[in-house]
């Protein structure tokens, strides 16, 4: 099976007098304004990063709750926050670390069962997979 998805960006002008828009093939984010500001400057808005962070969060909360089901567990709930760490290396910027932060409340699971099917999620989300970058996590089950 081949699923195709796709996101788009325009750009125009220089790289911080300039300004860009992104959109997704949902319509979800529809020309939604990007810049040199907003990613770097701290300036309100959104920033490639962000949008990574999102993606990777959404993918490992899925692929946790996918991991927890074969295990005969049902998450009541799987919050997960994707801190996107963009730094400035030789040649350039880079993402060089993405630090995973999820919550849990599953009935029935027991910390050991979680932790694994936790770090089963990290190495397995397809996200996850995509990238150079080092993956960390923190896993804390909720009572």
């Amino acid at each position: 099976m081949s699923i195709k998805k796709s996101g788009s960006a325009v750009w125009q002008g220089g790289i911080k007098d300039g300004k860009g828009t992104v959109s997704t093939q949902s319509g979800v984010l529809q020309n939604v304004s990007y810049s040199f500001a907003k990613r770097f400057e701290g300036e309100a808005g959104s920033n490639p990063e962000e949008l990574i962070g999102a993606a990777h969060a959404s993918c490992y909360s899925m692929a946790l709750s996918l991991i927890l089901g074969e295990a005969g567990l049902t998450a009541e709930r799987i919050a997960t926050e994707a801190q996107v760490a963009l730094e400035e290396v030789e040649g350039g910027f880079a993402i060089t670390a993405i630090h995973l932060d999820t919550v849990a409340k599953i009935p029935g699971a027991d910390e050991a069962a979680f932790q694994d099917a936790a770090d089963k999620a990290k190495e397995g989300c397809p996200v996850s997979k995509l990238f150079n970058a080092e993956i960390t996590l923190q896993a804390k089950l909720e009572g």
